[in-house]
């Protein structure tokens, strides 16, 4: 009897929205070019089923964020959570890796700790914005914590947790190699139109909040830019939701759900307008001026602005230590308001410019140590803790 398939590593990995789930595709794919007979299991999306994941459930079970956005699906979560703790229980993996979804994530770890598998976290929960004090509920949920932001590892040295900093993926996600010609010739653009991008967010329970405000913008876009082309990327699970929000839109946008054709939007486009997070970095990347808008519950945001410990919303404000783009968030995240940035971005050449300088500086802060890929480098920390937890 052929006993590989036993012995070789079984890796329980969990991503519980979209962007966690391109980051474990490209981990798994890292982790399987060093340790080539690795076996998979876990929760993911669409990229994680591609690299051969069955998950255990539906990703999109999992993606919702906001204090009061949660409580409709509390029941729903509490009902995952055991299930993954059983699949864990029952499988007994060589080693767990959940990445980001603190929420969820954190909860996971918790209740599995008693197991003695090996545990690494990916992505830093950013205690470090807002409610420091869960910092001291950490120690004891993770082997290994690995962080994207160069910052985080002297943060969590600093309450006695070690962190290693593997470099921003973003980095590794392309968003520059798009081609500005074959958008306009694949969505048959006229010659010289505007291209605007609309990123809403990629979850299910926070694009509604910005599609309608954006298509009130759009109306009064109509007349001081008239040849504005309105572009919302978003995952093909989200696109049916963006486009029953959009049907009546003054201006119809161009819905993009391919990678490659998102890029290639970012190449053609001219200004941004995009919910704060890693999509700020994308277009940054991409070399994209852009502005930050955002809206949530009003109970949400009452509560945030409280908890809330750092100057800027933006990512690449945060980095920079500087207002670089706009932020028009909660009572700003208005159409005229929206319209008047949107207009300033593509007129201010100057503008423009001082962004993208500003961008260039952000990116070079988020190269991983060595000449490391993001998932290499993450990859490398995770297969060495799997020599270290794996009997001789």
């Amino acid at each position: 009897m052929d006993g590989t398939a036993d012995t070789s590593p079984l890796i329980w990995i969990l991503a519980g929205e979209a962007s966690g789930d391109v980051l474990g595709a490209r981990l798994m794919q890292a982790i399987r070019a060093r340790v080539p007979g690795a076996r998979f299991a876990g929760v993911g999306g669409q990229r994680m089923t591609e690299q051969g994941l069955d998950s255990l459930f539906p990703l999109r079970d999992l993606a919702v964020m906001g204090l009061v956005e949660i409580l409709p699906r509390l029941r729903q979560l509490s009902r995952r959570l055991d299930e993954a703790v059983a699949d864990i229980t029952a499988t007994r993996p060589d080693l767990v890796v959940t990445i980001d979804s603190p929420g969820f994530a954190l909860r996971l770890l918790r209740r599995i700790a008693g197991l003695g598998i090996a545990r690494v976290h990916y992505v830093a929960p950013q205690v470090w914005a807002w409610r420091q004090k869960r910092v001291r509920e950490f120690p004891g949920l993770w082997d290994e914590l690995l962080c994207l932001l160069p910052f985080e590892p002297d943060f969590f040295s600093k309450h006695g947790l070690a962190a290693r900093f593997v470099g921003h993926p973003v980095l590794q996600s392309g968003a520059d190699q798009g081609d500005a010609a074959r958008f306009y010739r694949t969505h048959d653009l006229p010659a010289g139109a505007r291209v605007l991008i609309l990123m809403p967010g990629s979850r299910r329970s926070e694009v509604p909040r910005l599609l309608p405000v954006f298509g009130r913008m759009l109306a009064l876009l109509r007349v001081m830019l008239p040849d504005v082309v309105p572009v919302v990327p978003v995952s093909a699970v989200v696109a049916p939701v963006v486009e029953q929000a959009t049907a009546r839109w003054p201006v119809r946008p161009v819905i993009v759900t391919d990678l490659q054709d998102k890029h290639d939007a970012f190449a053609a486009a001219g200004a941004a307008l995009t919910k704060s997070g890693t999509s700020t970095l994308e277009l940054a990347l991409a070399g994209v001026p852009m502005a930050v808008t955002y809206r949530v519950n009003p109970i949400t945001a009452f509560f945030a602005r409280r908890l809330i410990r750092v100057p800027h919303v933006a990512m690449v404000n945060l980095l920079a230590g500087r207002a670089v783009v706009p932020e028009l968030l909660q009572e700003n995240c208005r159409a005229d308001v929206l319209a008047r940035a949107v207009c300033q971005l593509f007129e201010d050449r100057d503008c423009a410019a001082r962004q993208k300088q500003a961008f260039a500086e952000v990116l070079h802060g988020l190269e991983g140590p060595g000449d490391t890929l993001p998932a290499d480098a993450a990859a490398d920390a995770i297969v060495a803790l799997l020599a270290r937890n794996t009997p001789a």
